[in-house]
């Protein structure tokens, strides 16, 4: 069996429904269930659905053999797994946010309300730029809003929330898509069948 960690929500759905184009559906993940677990024994598949902040994580340890995963998370996390592939959907990108009327104070450390620490932490230090991190998990928005932050390092898809929020992009950091990632061990150990997955995603990618 080869286990796939799948990421919750819209990417999941996308991620799947390439999946199954190429022969690997299991058609009991499109059922209205709570399970996190779905198999299908004829195909050779098992799938998880995870968070997906957590997909690199069961990849790199070997929960998964291989999954899909942002850019950004790898960016992040920096684990230790294979990318085979970009997919070229769930495009978004990295980048630095504050309110509109925002002028930076060089004479003192930048404040930065951000999920992604170190994507931060390395982009400023290229910049040589002194920076305060403020970590936060959700609603980063507000924080400059209410003066907890003086800039937000976030993913920006749209840029809908920020406009609504009165707040703009300044820089752009780095772009995201969602990338086929797969364990060390599973790539030597299950190398045929990874190999044929990552060829026949790469040639659906490569039609569309």
């Amino acid at each position: 069996m080869l286990n796939i960690a799948l990421p919750k929500g819209r990417l999941g759905n996308k991620v799947y429904k390439l999946f199954e184009s190429i022969g690997y559906g299991c058609p009991e993940i499109l059922e209205d269930s709570r399970k996190l677990i779905f198999e299908n024994r004829e195909n050779g598949v098992k799938y998880f659905l995870v968070k997906p902040s957590d997909v690199a994580i069961y990849v790199e340890y070997g929960a998964a053999d291989i999954g899909v995963v942002g850019k950004d998370v790898i960016i992040e996390q920096d684990p230790a797994v294979y990318e085979l592939l970009d997919l070229g959907f769930g495009k978004c990108r990295v980048a630095v946010a504050a309110k509109k009327d925002f002028r930076d104070d060089t004479d003192r450390p930048l404040r930065v309300a951000t999920k992604f620490v170190n994507i931060a932490r390395s982009y400023y230090t290229s910049k040589n730029r002194e920076i305060e991190i403020i970590k936060l998990s959700g609603s980063i928005e507000l924080a400059p809003i209410l003066g907890l932050s003086d800039v937000i390092v976030d993913i920006v898809e749209t840029g809908r929330t920020l406009v609504e929020n009165d707040l703009a992009v300044f820089e752009d950091i780095v772009p995201v898509s969602a990338r086929l990632i797969a364990n060390r061990s599973s790539s030597k150990f299950k190398a045929e069948e990874i190999n044929r997955i990552a060829e026949k995603i790469g040639s659906v990618i490569k039609n569309d």
